[in-house]
């Protein structure tokens, strides 16, 4: 479409005389005429410019987007002798042009604003070329100098140059290059090469200027040169970047130079612009930023229309940019999705993210697009670098008659949108600090917090000292707020540091109620999130309330975690902090009743297979970087016990086999080849590590594999003829036992179905063995002498306990014959195959859900056995919510009396008198 039919407004003449002038002075259609006038009659620079290129801008009007085109691939054949002269005509074209697109409507806010920036990007860039092929002239480069690099920061990296912007630069060479005896003369000759290019840019000449340029934004500008090597940039970064330069490197942007230097040069930033923690600190930061900057442009007070910076002042552009990059700095790091450099895409991505609500982010862009036009309109009257309304009438009745729009409305209008974004924004900063409350229940306590390593610095003191009353409240909200104090001071202690945690609070109160909550009940789950802050940032992701994704979304979401890490290492560390997350959300559903025992002991089971079925393959690749892929057909890990049941709980450890077959390969391929069984065993060594190592995120899991064939003297990998033979001819009852639970949960799917098949067939033979009841029954008797129960709060060990009645199950199995893990399932085979009645089944599963229920809960809230007498009020009402009886007296006469009946079947069934 034509530039003329796609004419949408036109601007009203403040000066018709003027107007009618620049009109008589051009050849154009009549249609243009509006345009024309009302655009030269209320800004006199365009007016003037206009007369300069009367004989170019018919043909530009013509088609608009190849005039553009055409400008910039002329910008790049320009010799160094004309780059100052041609770079200035090409910016008269370019801001008429854009001027007359964006006053008729012909182009949108975001064409205007990337035009400018490619522009920008394209005078960068000639200048570039052209100095650096002049220091190889020289000879003060080498011939085959790659050029340095021009990041773009600010507007201009985000495409969104408004009409008078200045350009801001940061100009680095990769010193990895050249050779470093050349180092001081490369540096000397880029530092040139900045030097002229900023002053071609930026001196005002004839014909004007370019870009106003500011190099300002490079690290410690005040002391380094305006061109530095890389290495010295990521060192500044790595050890004092401070948040602005984070948000200013959200936008950056390579745009000149040698651009996929500079594209690396970003990446290697990537861990110090997007931290890995939800980070809510750089709300304060972005607060001290916004209150510095009104300080030095004395832009505090109320709204007042005349003279209001609409880029700094209240309400204004940098509002809305404030919000939406420090909503990106806390949430980034998490999720990819947000880390986008213009306004428009990242407040949308953080409306599809949850972090804001769609209106708001559709009216914040509605605000920021209106403020964007009302400042190009101050800046084109007379190319001045403005913000500013005017601080006249016959100022305000040009910038009217420059919108289309009659006074009182505009004033009106500007009015409503400044306020409404002080109102969408100004809430999400911290609030001024004030004086905090004095809290006199507990002050005892509170009075040592400050001796505490989260409180060491001011700056954490500070903050916790404004959410302090609020926790306290809480906590004497509590059943006994006496135990949830003190529980909470354990949890507090035990923090390493608290700025980021405590920041966290301030801005989710909702997580202070879940903090006292968690204190109150489990002081296993406080404990663990001391040691763990991170994992509350899952509580604010979005869908930590969500319906359970199954073992299917859990694998496909921490695929994605692993490949967005960078190597093996970060790859293992972004799994225990995935896992960590996860785990707690599991703790804290069960906590809260929205999932009872049985689930939540399948949902920790789902979550380890999950982390086994997504490390193992992560595993196999780095060990194959030295020692080639698997011979053979690969191996496979069995979930034994309570995972091969899928039946896990917060504490619990994994028992893991890897059998492998090596399909008669003798050793791997690879530099350093290893014979097949070493191989296999020093896998299976870096499973184990892999899983159990402490690395900075701590451990994923313990790891037992004591139910390997022939157990701790075994091989920790068995290969699967071995595996066969010694399950068919040598393995013992106890071993065909624990085979009723084995499950393939990773690797090879070929071998993991094979190994199935064989289970099946074994178990129906072996179930049929004469002394299967003989030696169940003396194992019985030997793991009762070995561990007697401790007293009868002891759910696991003792007559007709978790362990006696799991065994039991799992001997129902192997009579049956059947492949089922689950004990309630291998129960109900007893009743199929006839060796059991429904009452005998039904009195041991009765036990066995119980005593389930109460291992469960007693391994959440304190991490080993229960013990009423260390359990807090909230812990003994959480246990009794569990089995659903009304106190511990009655809780313990349940007990006995499920084991008793459970034990009663057991031993009758096990020939014991």
């Amino acid at each position: 479409m034509s530039f003329t039919a796609s004419l949408t407004r036109s601007p009203d003449p403040y000066d018709p005389d003027r107007g009618g002038e620049a009109w008589g002075s051009l050849d154009l259609d009549m249609a243009l005429r509006p345009l024309i006038v009302g655009a030269a009659g209320c800004s006199p620079y365009l007016a003037g410019l206009m007369q300069t290129e009367a004989a170019w801008l018919p043909g530009a009007l013509d088609d608009p987007d190849a005039a553009v085109r055409d400008m910039l691939a002329e910008i790049s054949r320009t010799p160094r002798e004309a780059l100052s002269a041609d770079l200035r005509r090409a910016k008269r074209r370019i801001a008429l042009l854009v001027a007359l697109a964006d006053l008729g409507g012909v182009w949108s806010l975001e064409k205007v604003t990337q035009t400018l920036t490619d522009f920008a990007d394209a005078a960068v860039q000639a200048c570039i070329t052209a100095l650096t092929a002049h220091e190889v002239a020289r000879g003060k480069l080498p011939a085959d100098a790659p050029e340095m690099t021009v990041l773009a920061m600010g507007k201009m990296g985000a495409g969104e140059l408004n009409y008078s912007s200045d350009i801001d630069l940061i100009c680095l060479f990769d010193e990895t290059r050249f050779d470093p005896a050349d180092y001081q003369d490369v540096r000397a000759a880029f530092i040139r090469v900045t030097r002229k290019m900023t002053a071609i840019l930026s001196d005002v000449a004839a014909g004007g200027y370019v870009f106003r340029t500011d190099l300002r934004l490079r690290p410690d500008a005040s002391v380094t040169p305006v061109c530095l090597s890389m290495e010295a940039a990521e060192r500044y970064y790595e050890s004092v970047g401070r948040t602005w330069e984070r948000a200013a490197y959200i936008k950056a942007r390579a745009c000149a130079g040698n651009i996929p230097a500079g594209a690396r040069f970003l990446e290697t930033l990537r861990p110090f612009i997007w931290r890995k923690h939800l980070d809510f600190a750089a709300i304060q930061d972005a607060h001290d930023m916004r209150l510095k900057i009104r300080d030095h442009k004395g832009l505090h007070g109320p709204l007042v229309l005349d003279g209001h910076n609409m880029k700094l002042g209240r309400g204004g552009i940098r509002e809305i940019e404030f919000f939406t990059q420090t909503r990106q700095l806390i949430a980034g790091g998490r999720d990819p999705s947000l880390r986008q450099r213009q306004t428009r895409a990242g407040l949308q991505a953080l409306a599809r993210a949850d972090w804001l609500k769609p209106d708001d982010a559709d009216a914040l862009y509605s605000h920021y697009c209106f403020h964007r036009e009302v400042e190009h309109r101050l800046q084109m009257i007379g190319d001045a670098q403005t913000h500013s309304l005017p601080n006249s009438a016959e100022g305000f009745d040009r910038l009217a008659a420059f919108m289309g729009r009659d006074v009182a409305g505009l004033r009106n209008e500007l009015t409503e949108r400044l306020e409404a974004v002080h109102h969408l924004t100004d809430g999400f900063f911290a609030p001024e600090p004030a004086e905090p409350e004095r809290v006199a229940w507990g002050a005892d306590v509170v009075a040592r917090w400050r001796t505490y390593p989260a409180l060491r610095s001011a700056r954490a003191t500070e903050i916790f000292s404004r959410i302090t009353p609020e926790i306290m409240r809480r906590l004497q909200d509590a059943a006994k707020p006496d135990e949830a104090l003190a529980q909470f001071d354990g949890f507090l202690a035990g923090l390493p540091a608290g700025v980021q945690l405590f920041s966290l609070f301030e801005a989710n109160p909702q997580l202070t109620q879940l903090i006292v909550d968690i204190a109150a009940t489990a002081p296993a789950l406080a404990r663990y999130l001391s040691r763990n802050a991170g994992v509350f940032d899952a509580v604010i992701g979005g869908a930590f309330f969500a319906d359970w994704p199954g073992i299917a979304g859990l694998r496909a979401d921490l695929g994605q975690v692993l490949a967005r890490a960078d190597d093996y290492e970060a790859r293992l560390i972004a799994a225990r902090r995935w896992a960590k997350e996860w785990h707690f959300r599991v703790g804290v559903h069960h906590l809260r009743g929205l999932v009872d025992a049985h689930s939540a002991g399948q949902q920790y089971s789902d979550l380890a297979e999950a982390v086994l079925a997504q490390l193992w393959p992560v595993i196999c690749a780095e060990f194959a970087r030295k020692h080639g892929p698997p011979p053979g057909r690969g191996a496979v890990v069995l979930g034994m016990g309570s995972l091969g049941a899928g039946r896990l709980n917060a504490a619990s450890d994994l028992d893991l086999i890897v059998i492998y077959d090596a399909d008669g390969a003798d050793a791997s391929d690879g530099p350093r080849p290893l014979q097949t069984r070493p191989y296999y065993a020093r896998l299976t060594q870096a499973l184990v590590t892999a899983l159990s190592a402490p690395m900075a995120e701590g451990r994923l899991y313990e790891v037992d594999m004591r139910l390997r064939p022939s157990g701790r003297q075994g091989p920790v990998a068995t290969s699967l003829d071995a595996f066969r033979s010694y399950q068919t001819d040598a393995a013992w009852t106890w071993e065909h036992l624990a085979l009723t639970r084995a499950r393939p949960v990773a690797g090879a799917q070929d071998v993991g179905r094979e190994i199935e098949a064989f289970r099946r067939v074994l178990l129906k033979e072996k179930g049929k063995g004469a002394t299967v009841l003989a030696d169940v029954a003396d194992m019985r008797a030997r793991i009762a002498a070995a561990k007697p129960a401790k007293d009868g709060w002891d759910v696991k060990i003792g007559p007709g306990r978790l362990q006696d009645t799991e065994l039991f199950a799992q001997t129902a199995a192997l009579r049956a014959g059947v492949s089922d893990r689950d004990p309630a399932a291998q129960l109900a085979a007893g009743v199929g195959d006839g060796w059991l009645s429904a009452a005998d089944s039904a009195a041991v599963a009765t036990a066995a859900a119980l005593m389930w229920q109460v291992q469960a809960a007693a391994r959440l809230l304190t991490g080993g056995a229960l013990d009423p007498e260390s359990l807090g009020e909230g812990g003994v009402r959480f246990i009794l919510r569990e089995t659903g009886l009304p106190s511990l007296d009655a809780l313990s006469a349940a007990l006995a009396q499920a084991s008793a009946a459970a034990d009663q079947v057991i031993s009758a069934k096990l020939g014991v008198t």
